[in-house]
């Protein structure tokens, strides 16, 4: 920033002995030695307990997601929409907390993740674009994350951004309404591809039927195959395909994806700028760590 980069260490030389806590040591003289002092386990906060929900509705929904689409895309997008009510919850009850918010982030990762994880196996031709999405999001999450604790002040939030360092981190970060918006239509992209896996033979080839030489399709679900066949092992790729048999109305999913793929490929765009934007920042960081220990040395 202005005025030169440091990192917490750097600020005012050594920590302060009332932050310590945050490094797993707790400040005596910070405790109240009042008897009447009531205890809080944070585990146990609102929208802690709403996080624990979303987990729960995930993994329901990873459970229905190879065979019903419809199961899965509801319990997911419940998911995902109380991941805004926790914030409201979290400022309503007082009870915004680090754990909170880095549960909240590793909850949407590794959602978002498997749900990519599927559509690379129904998409092969595009499994190399929704592998760099997985690693661009990571990627660029823990560095902003790593960069916040290690230059930020010390317990800054990972959404708290400067301006001055990078406006449209400031504006997706501090504004509700961009964030919703971005975070909501950013899901509901890979929820429309996830329906279109199971609804639209242009995207699914494996769903257009195929003339045998009797004049009936094979297409599962057809009466040439035996329900011993159609039913034997249930977590099969047959299973699968079976599945993706019962189409279901691509118009929607369709219109859904129109819609919100220039708000989620501007949502690519702001974890590249993130990502760029922290690497910055860390080197920063580390060249004027280097300065202070006299590096490099010049030459004699």
């Amino acid at each position: 920033m202005n005025g030169g980069i440091r990192t917490r260490k750097q600020n005012g030389g050594f920590e302060n002995v009332s932050n310590r806590k945050l490094n797993g040591h707790a400040n005596p003289r910070a405790r109240s030695t009042s008897p009447t002092e009531p205890s809080e386990n944070v585990f146990l906060f609102y929208p802690n307990i709403i996080g624990y929900s979303r987990i729960v509705l995930a993994l329901a929904s990873l459970y229905y997601m190879p065979l019903h689409p419809r199961t899965c895309s509801s319990l997911y997008s419940v998911s995902c929409l109380l991941d805004a009510l926790d914030g409201v919850a979290a400022r309503q009850f007082n009870q915004s907390t680090r754990f909170g918010a880095v549960l909240d982030m590793v909850t949407d990762r590794c959602t978002t993740s498997c749900l990519l994880v599927f559509l690379s196996s129904a998409f092969p031709r595009w499994a190399l674009l929704f592998q760099g999405l997985i690693s661009l999001d990571f990627a660029s999450h823990y560095m902003h994350m790593y960069a916040t604790l290690a230059m930020g002040d010390s317990g800054q939030s990972h959404k708290k951004i400067d301006q001055s360092r990078s406006r449209l981190l400031h504006l997706y970060y501090n504004n509700r309404a961009v964030l919703f918006v971005f975070c909501t239509l950013n899901e509901l992209f890979f929820i429309a591809l996830y329906l279109l896996s199971f609804s639209s033979p242009m995207l699914t080839p494996s769903l257009l039927p195929t003339e045998n030489k009797a004049g009936t399709t094979s297409q599962p679900g057809n009466p040439s195959h035996p329900p011993s066949m159609l039913f034997a092992t249930p977590g099969s790729a047959w299973a699968m395909e079976l599945a993706r048999a019962n189409k279901m109305d691509s118009f929607w999913p369709w219109v859904i994806a129109g819609v919100s793929f220039p708000v989620m490929a501007g949502k690519q765009i702001l974890n590249l700028v993130q990502l760029v934007k922290a690497s910055k920042w860390l080197a920063e960081g580390d060249i004027q760590e280097r300065r202070l220990k006299g590096l490099p040395r010049k030459k004699r």
